[in-house]
């Protein structure tokens, strides 16, 4: 079969190779998937770059997340999957756990655990993107800070994936949303996308605006992917005794200065206004959920999917072999759709 191998840590179109290696076989456990679709996600760079929160063993198999397959053999004496069936496999690694393998390959060996069936109706495209964006919206909003119906929700990076899945489960959820956005050219395209009010930080100031919007009740809750100064001010524009969880770090993206890599907190903010910030890691919530109990969520946001709740865009195929080309796509600024790597001829995985 073939794989996408990375030798060492380095930058990925330097360190990734495209090799032959023998189709794994399943234990007692485990079964064989027949890779149709994986996504190139930036923590999967990230990852080969040695700038994420784990470090697999080089030389390592490429993609650390998710992806949509069939079941091509099961273990010994392994039930509850049967052979043929449609299955996303979740290859986001547990911190902590035992190592995952990656799926930028033809074949991959995955515990039945984390193995979710999908129906045939989900393209390979949404199917394969199921198990991180969509599953960490889900998880912020009703897990993490249990955001209630009315309640108002401060978000920023309202343009990324999350951001989007984060205003349509709102609305879902009858959530009230206020969404920050870099640009001013991105305000009309959030309201469009159902986002209740929209700030964007190139003219507006983000603790005004808060404070017009929400009133004298403020804003109790945010979730934040942007850190920075911008991560500081959201953390500062929330009533006393709010709370931020921090996803993600797009501000710190390509930095190496440590102190592009922080959040500037005031300490009188935290202390009389009681205010908390926390991440949030979806690695570590693997870590410390039963397996059940990550299928269980990974089913509600599958049904989300499936009903249209959640739409996931559809994503750009490329085939293992023109990997440059997919990984050069995957870095340009607002490329837009999800770069994936496809078998077969791609139609799925394109959304035909």
């Amino acid at each position: 079969m073939r794989a996408l191998v990375a030798g060492e840590i380095g930058e990925p179109k330097d360190v990734l190779r495209l090799e032959s290696r023998p189709v794994p076989t399943p234990a007692a456990g485990q079964a064989l998937i027949r890779v149709k679709a994986t996504p190139i996600h930036a923590s999967d760079l990230h990852v080969l770059r040695g700038r994420y929160g784990f470090t697999p063993e080089f030389p390592t198999v490429g993609g650390h997340m998710e992806c949509v397959g069939r079941i091509e053999a099961l273990g010994p004496d392994t039930g509850g999957l049967k052979t043929g069936e449609r299955v996303v496999a979740v290859a986001v690694p547990a911190v902590p756990g035992p190592p995952v393998t990656g799926t930028w390959q033809e074949y991959l060996v995955a515990e039945t655990h984390r193995l979710l069936p999908v129906p045939d109706r989900l393209s390979d495209s949404s199917a394969c993107q199921l198990a991180v964006n969509p599953l960490t919206a889900l998880l912020l909003v009703t897990r993490e800070l249990g955001v209630r119906p009315g309640e108002w929700l401060l978000q920023t990076a309202a343009g990324s994936t999350v951001g989007r899945l984060v205003i349509q489960l709102a609305r879902h959820l009858g959530i009230r949303t206020v969404n920050v956005v870099r640009r001013r050219d991105a305000v009309e395209e959030t309201e469009a996308l159902g986002g209740d009010e929209v700030i964007c930080t190139e003219d507006e100031d983000l603790a005004q605006r808060v404070a017009e919007i929400a009133g004298p009740a403020g804003v109790r809750k945010a979730i934040d992917c942007v850190a920075g100064h911008v991560g500081a001010q959201v953390s500062q524009a929330l009533a006393p005794g709010g709370e931020t969880v921090v996803y993600g770090a797009l501000s710190t993206h390509r930095q190496t200065d440590p102190a592009a890599l922080t959040i500037p907190l005031q300490v009188r903010s935290l202390i009389y206004g009681t205010r908390a910030v926390r991440g949030f890691w979806l690695n570590r919530w693997f870590g410390t959920v039963s397996p059940a109990e990550a299928l269980r969520a990974l089913s509600e946001v599958r049904s989300l999917v499936a009903d249209e709740v959640l739409t996931i865009p559809p994503g750009r195929p490329f085939p293992l072999e023109r990997f440059p080309e997919a990984i050069a796509f995957a870095e340009a600024p607002a490329h837009g759709a999800k770069p994936l790597f496809v078998f077969d001829d791609g139609r799925d995985a394109a959304g035909a």
